[in-house]
């Protein structure tokens, strides 16, 4: 094997093993995006964070998001249930094990009965691959930056979103917090309002029914199952990388092995 050969091959073995090795916590959305709660450690293998992050999604977000690439089924096996104890907890549809996690809410528009695009003025978007494309730091920062917002129609805005359609679905859980510019509650309409990019922005007016501390476990909890979600493979995906990095790294030997012996005679 020519020396050319061999760098081709141990580079190859070193990419496949940044690539098996590599989280999914990379932020993809472009531009600047105000992350004031910074980033998170998402462990998409740990079970029972899974577990209570489908609770919180189940009992908030499954209303008005579907996940329409996960079957129900997939869930009570990665989580660990019965199909009987996951249908009975979370299928509020009526949906069967094979059924994909859809949503009952009608969507509207043109020719159809009143739905989602009347009420929210866009249809709820599905959640199944938003980790993958906005980043699991963008999700854990949008469910803690919202705040109360008059200029808005549906009276909230998000410092990490801002003017997104959707009210505070945890708000119950969090409280409710203003937005502060400079020491005065401000708005998405003032001049410097997303000038301050931190958790001093907010200013906490009424408790939820968590604490700050059990709100934040809740949120990474929540943006851990929607990692999970954008690729249920990862459970098992990290122990096989181990594997095939040590696959790769015994073929590299082999090839190196083989070389010396193709041309220890040639000089």
């Amino acid at each position: 094997m020519s020396k050319l050969n061999l760098k081709i091959a141990a580079g190859l073995t070193w990419a496949a093993a940044a690539f098996a090795l590599a989280g999914s916590n990379t932020v993809y959305a472009a531009g600047a995006v105000c992350l004031p709660f910074g980033d998170i450690q998402a462990n998409a293998t740990d079970v029972p964070t899974l577990q209570r992050g489908a609770k919180l999604y189940f009992n908030y977000c499954a209303s008005c998001h579907s996940l329409q690439y996960m079957r129900y089924g997939r869930l009570a096996q990665d989580l660990q249930l019965s199909e009987e104890d996951l249908l009975k907890n979370f299928a509020f549809t009526g949906a069967k094990a094979g059924d994909f996690v859809t949503i009952s809410m009608p969507k509207g528009g043109r020719g159809n009965p009143p739905g989602s695009q009347e009420w929210f003025g866009v249809t709820p978007p599905d959640l199944s691959l938003t980790a993958r494309s906005r980043g699991v730091d963008w999700i854990y920062n949008y469910l803690n930056a919202y705040y109360p917002d008059p200029s808005r129609p549906i009276g909230w805005n998000n410092l990490t979103f801002p003017n997104s359609s959707m009210p505070n679905p945890l708000w119950e859980l969090q409280g409710i917090q203003e937005h502060v510019v400079h020491g005065h509650a401000g708005d998405a309409k003032s001049a410097d309002a997303h000038a301050d990019c931190s958790p001093s922005a907010f200013k906490k007016v009424s408790d939820g029914s968590r604490t700050a501390e059990q709100y934040d476990k809740d949120t990474r909890d929540l943006t851990t199952f929607l990692e999970y979600v954008g690729e249920p493979a990862i459970i098992k995906r990290e122990s096989y990388g181990v594997w095939a990095i040590l696959y790769l790294s015994l073929l590299t030997m082999l090839f190196w092995l083989l070389k010396n012996e193709y041309w220890k005679d040639i000089h």
